[in-house]
């Protein structure tokens, strides 16, 4: 990890604007704090990727957010392409005055030079095949796929040079591993599966409860009995796991349920947008 930063540091002296790619789902837990000390002072675009799994009312909120904070942000949906041309109109909008600037001098025909920075599995070789319209980078479904720096021409003004991504060594908190391990981030390995699903369910009984009654056909009132109940809130919690995975079939020798086929089921479906469009983090 020090050596990546190391090197993008050296690499900034190349560049002109920084993208940094985050997570829709997780804007904070997402950005790397590290990358964003390194890029003070430096032209920067936020991308929100994978946009089309994140809750389209907090899309707004933070779009708002980085607005009233002066940082140029797009959201964007690698897979589908939404917000990709609009990110290179940004690059060149951003740029406009210094080209202008260097033709005056006589320096025409430069290229725009892009840094494209984030943490593993947000989708940033995905966001660099769409934006340069071939498969450019490695593209995987795990964290760290992206392993060497590569130069990436888009079109005759922008070329782009990728990174791998980079995590760091301590989180500030329990819940910013608890969100990257939710979304991929991070292995799952690393984090005890059932208690992950525990903390999601949990979640989505506060912010998003029609969409896990939905999803996995639960009863609202069922829910509400379960939850008024006088015993300890994880024991409530776990009950409605419990009730998922007898919906989902997930039942072993003597009638249980099998916790870690209930979890993984859960987590994802999550990952995949089943569950519907969720943001974990709000402004």
């Amino acid at each position: 990890m020090a050596k990546t930063i190391k090197q993008i540091q050296e690499d900034l002296k190349l560049i002109d604007i920084a993208i940094e790619i985050l997570d829709a789902r997780i804007p904070i837990s997402s950005q790397n704090p590290n990358i964003a000390k390194i890029l003070e002072g430096k032209k920067k675009i936020v991308i929100l990727n994978k946009c089309d799994l994140s809750d389209e009312k907090q899309n707004d909120k933070w779009m708002e957010h980085f607005k009233r904070k002066g940082i140029e942000a797009v959201l964007t949906d690698s897979n589908s392409g939404r917000g990709i041309n609009e990110c290179i109109k940004k690059i060149e909008l951003i740029m406009e005055d210094k080209l202008e600037e260097q033709k005056l001098k006589g320096r025409v025909g430069r290229k725009i030079r892009v840094m494209i920075l984030g943490i593993p599995n947000v989708g940033k070789s995905s966001f660099i095949n769409r934006i340069a319209k071939k498969t450019s980078a490695n593209v995987g479904n795990k964290p760290g796929v992206t392993r060497q720096k590569q130069w990436i021409r888009i079109n005759e003004k922008i070329e782009l040079l990728d990174t791998p991504g980079v995590l760091w060594p301590k989180f500030e908190s329990q819940q910013v591993g608890i969100n990257l391990a939710l979304t991929g981030s991070i292995k799952e390995e690393i984090l005890d599966k059932v208690e992950l699903s525990y903390n999601l369910t949990k979640f989505l009984l506060n912010k998003y409860k029609i969409n896990l009654c939905e999803r996995y056909k639960l009863d609202g009132k069922y829910i509400e009995e379960i939850l008024q109940r006088d015993l300890p809130e994880n024991d409530n919690i776990y009950e409605i796991m419990q009730e998922i995975g007898k919906k989902r079939g997930c039942i072993i020798s003597g009638g249980n349920i099998d916790d870690e086929k209930t979890a993984k089921i859960m987590l994802d479906e999550f990952k995949n947008g089943k569950l519907g469009k969720i943001t974990l983090e709000e402004v």
